[in-house]
């Protein structure tokens, strides 16, 4: 049985559920879908109820607001459930549905428009359909929840955040840029990230005394968004961000690699006070590995700081460029 929580009869169909009547209603089915669940009025225990009186059949709950569904299925679920995040579309995905090749050549176009699936299926329609997600699903449904009092500098925060990628961010000089305290700043780029907009990397620290231990870096989870929101959907080529988009991109993509893979891994940045670098640091199982990400091939050969690989000296260090890319970012390929 399907069910769209957006469907005013769906609504007051949960809001006066019973035991009695929600196994009547659900006779005969093995699966329940409610898409849009956050739409429903105290869905976790409307949810609660329909497991634990009717245990043979599977519920299973989506909504586009990531954010506001799991603040409230949490607590009336916890031991009942099982959570799935489900990114835009992934490189490896794509791979798989054209080919290797092919996928390479698209890189630069990804990095301009980004995965999101209807971008993606609907060539040549990018920059409206990206007007319309960077409108509807950025602002809409986040600019509802409770607590946002101030969406104008919302949108102008998300802007800063959008031009500070490959950077460190500070609360204090973006709530500077954008007239709001600090507090509010992080509160906001809680919520951003908990939205799956974006995602944020702290700093690795833990040898040397001049490692950077409290920055952070931010990302977007989707290119095509983070160009939208600042109004940039130019050609790679033209532009002098592509190096940060290059960035952008392979993170993205790596942190949905190993979210779907169901990874352990923890994610970092590194860098120290005499500005050393590394744009990437990720450890499983005991082994660190280090990653530069170079847009142009000629860098391929750029040197690991000898600060880090003094410090870390069994550390895997490797520059990723468009001419080794698929080694880091296809589950089937080992680094």
């Amino acid at each position: 049985m399907w069910m769209n929580g957006d469907d005013p009869d769906v609504q007051f169909l949960f809001a006066q559920m019973t035991s009695t009547r929600i196994r009547a209603l659900l006779s005969g089915s093995r699966m329940l879908v409610i898409d849009e669940a956050q739409r429903i009025p105290d869905i976790g225990l409307r949810l609660k109820l329909i497991t634990d009186q009717v245990k043979d059949v599977q519920v299973i709950a989506t909504g586009s607001s990531s954010f506001e569904l799991a603040n409230k299925v949490n607590e009336p679920l916890t031991g009942r459930k099982r959570e799935f995040r489900l990114f835009p579309l992934t490189f490896s995905e794509m791979v798989h549905h054209t080919n290797l090749l092919d996928e390479l050549r698209l890189l630069p176009h990804r990095m301009v428009y980004g995965y999101y699936p209807e971008v993606v299926s609907n060539p040549g329609d990018e920059r409206i359909i990206l007007k319309e997600l960077s409108d509807s699903y950025l602002y809409r449904d986040i600019l509802s929840l409770d607590g946002i009092g101030k969406p104008d500098k919302l949108v102008r925060l998300l802007q800063a955040i959008a031009f500070q990628i490959g950077h460190q961010v500070r609360y204090s000089e973006i709530g500077a840029l954008v007239g709001l305290d600090p507090k509010t700043v992080e509160r906001y780029v809680d919520i951003l990230e908990k939205s799956y907009i974006i995602f944020r990397l702290g700093s690795f620290s833990r040898n040397l005394r001049n490692e950077l231990k409290s920055s952070r870096k931010i990302y977007f989870w989707d290119l095509g968004i983070r160009n939208a929101v600042i109004g940039n959907l130019s050609q790679v080529e033209n532009r002098t961000d592509a190096g940060e988009l290059w960035e952008n991109l392979v993170i993205a993509e790596r942190q949905k690699m190993l979210s779907y893979q169901g990874s352990f891994a923890h994610s970092w940045f590194w860098r120290t006070q005499q500005q050393k670098e590394i744009d990437y640091l990720e450890e499983e199982d005991g082994v660190l590995k280090a990653f530069e990400f170079k847009w142009n091939d000629r860098k391929a050969n750029a040197k690991c700081p000898s600060s880090f690989s003094s410090a870390y000296p069994s550390a895997v260090y490797q520059v990723i460029t468009p001419n080794n890319v698929e080694e880091f970012l296809l589950p089937s390929v080992t680094i």
